[in-house]
């Protein structure tokens, strides 16, 4: 790997022998690293530490949004846990279609789906924890009953989009009806209430009972379909990773109905140009990047649907002769025509990454979807509900179509990389849309150019999506001049694209190296 830079802004990549977590916040990195030291798993200490994010960066994830989890054990075959939830018994595609809708607005209760993270960490725990959901969860009780500290990112992040919540929401994360600044402390005692409740009686205390009826009323009072049933039948489904070669690595995914399949596509078309050559210009990688995403993002809006209701032919899909033509299509020099959107974007995440002394590698990412999610907040229980349905598409036949008890298409993907059978990287990219670019554009600075995971993370962003080529401020004028000459419609990016965890496994020197992106307020930090 290459030496940074030590006169540009950055930081070292953290190193660590015993144990790394790497996540977007530095209280969950601090609480998870506890949970190591402790004697904890990965499993354990990612849990953890997306529960405190749920509490100090909420607008970003917490337990009214849905998870994918992706684990390497230490000599066992990966395996993947699909935490997304499900669309109500009663949310017909007649419903919407009788009343005219063309879409679900992003902040109707029609948007939320029955919400699939707890049932998620419960059974990550239940089945692969070591210490419990008490210990796994008192961090971020702590943080909503006893206080947290506003971090730069959040302070930011809550002043832009605090205006999506709705009145009682509102009450709780803009007190005095005005964003908390930085530095400001908080308090959620409703929530860190219903935290206490799930680790002493676990799932059953949010999908039945009290919380559950508190949910299903507020959705209900708005015009949802929800009922108490639709949360009682939560259930996380297991699944196995699907994969394709990059370079002589392997990269994980999880299946359909998340957007990874769109990065295997992504990295299958990129191998076959050459982006270590030195002779490849900034703006040259920009534009093989910008064109490798419009097939694969093309491919992923037409097919990727709920598997329980789409097949999906993975293996043709990724087939050689399949990613050919692909290939073939692309010209070196000039822009393919743009193509536009009609879905919605978003850019809130949490991703979450652990590799403890045994070397079992958790890759965990989380979401509300859009910030603040719906905006709708459940009063009582201190829930926050996602609007991840907003993706379903109201059109008969999409293989994305809203229906009863089908999941939406999902942004969120957790990554894995491994070499030779064995796990060498635990990596996530978040920002909605951008993800599976992400992945593709994070290990092409790594594989291709030798950066080290802290490096790769750095390294300057762009993403072509809706017809536009958006570049990060960081990427020079002349770049753009040289993408706009191309064919490319750039324009600056308006926020940071996305935000990037991952921890390197180096098996040969008996080390961990971990990445923090600069982009949001977290920390890599191991012992």
């Amino acid at each position: 790997m290459l030496e940074r830079d030590f006169m540009a802004p950055g930081r070292s990549v953290s190193l660590a022998e015993n144990g790394m977590v790497a996540t977007s916040h530095p209280a969950a990195s601090l609480a998870a690293l506890d949970i190591l030291r402790e004697g904890g798993n990965a499993i354990d200490a990612a849990v953890c530490a997306v529960a405190v994010q749920g509490v100090v960066d909420a607008h970003m994830t917490g337990i009214g949004g849905d998870c994918f989890v992706l684990v390497a054990e230490a000599g066992k075959e990966p395996w993947c846990l699909n935490g997304s939830g499900r669309a109500p018994a009663a949310a017909l595609l007649g419903h919407y279609l009788e009343r005219g809708l063309t879409r679900i607005d992003e902040e109707s209760p029609h948007a939320v789906t029955v919400p699939g993270a707890v049932d998620a960490w419960c059974r990550l725990i239940a089945d692969h924890g070591r210490l419990g959901m008490e210990r796994v969860l008192r961090p971020a009780i702590e943080a909503a009953e006893n206080g947290f500290l506003v971090t730069p990112r959040v302070a930011r992040d809550w002043a832009r989009y605090g205006g999506r919540l709705d009145g009682e929401g509102r009450k709780v994360y803009l007190p005095g009806g005005k964003a908390p600044g930085v530095g400001t402390r908080l308090t959620h005692p409703a929530l860190g209430k219903t935290l206490r409740r799930i680790a002493r009686e676990g799932r059953a205390a949010f999908y039945e009972g009290e919380i559950a009826a508190d949910i299903v009323a507020t959705l209900r009072q708005l015009g949802g379909l929800h009922s108490e049933q639709d949360f009682a039948e939560c259930n996380a489904r297991p699944e196995t990773p699907i994969s394709a070669l990059y370079r002589d690595h392997e990269l994980l995914e999880c299946p359909p109905n998340g957007q990874g399949l769109a990065a295997l596509i992504l990295v299958r078309i990129l191998d076959g140009f050459d982006l270590s050559d030195r002779k490849l210009s900034e703006a040259g990688r920009i534009h093989l990047l910008a064109e490798a995403t419009k097939i694969a993002y093309s491919v992923r809006d037409s097919v990727i649907g709920d598997p329980e209701t789409n097949e999906h032919d993975v293996e043709a899909l990724l087939s050689e002769p399949n990613i050919a033509a692909m290939r073939a299509s692309i010209s070196m020099d000039r822009a393919s025509p743009t193509t536009t959107w009609d879905a919605p974007t978003h850019r809130d995440t949490v991703y979450v990454t652990v590799v403890d002394r045994d070397r079992n590698c958790v890759s965990l990412i989380n979401s509300l979807f859009n910030a603040f999610g719906s905006g709708i907040y459940a009063a009582k229980s201190g829930v926050l509900l996602q609007n991840r349905g907003s993706s379903f598409r109201i059109l008969d036949g999409h293989p994305n179509a809203m229906g009863p008890r089908k999941r939406p298409f999902h942004t969120i993907i957790p990554g894995m990389l491994r070499r030779g059978g064995r796990p060498v990287m635990s990596f996530g990219v978040m920002g909605g849309q951008y993800q599976a670019t992400g992945h593709a554009h994070f290990l092409s600075q790594i594989l291709d150019r030798g950066f080290d995971p802290q490096m790769a993370s750095d390294a300057p962003r762009s993403f072509y999506f809706a017809g536009e080529l958006a570049l990060e401020t960081t990427i020079s004028p002349e770049t753009r001049a040289r993408l706009d000459q191309m064919g490319h419609v750039t324009k600056w990016a308006d926020d940071p694209l996305g935000g990037c965890q991952a921890i390197w496994v180096d098996e040969r020197r008996g080390i961990l190296l971990g990445a923090s992106d600069h982009r949001k307020d977290g920390i890599a930090i191991g012992y």
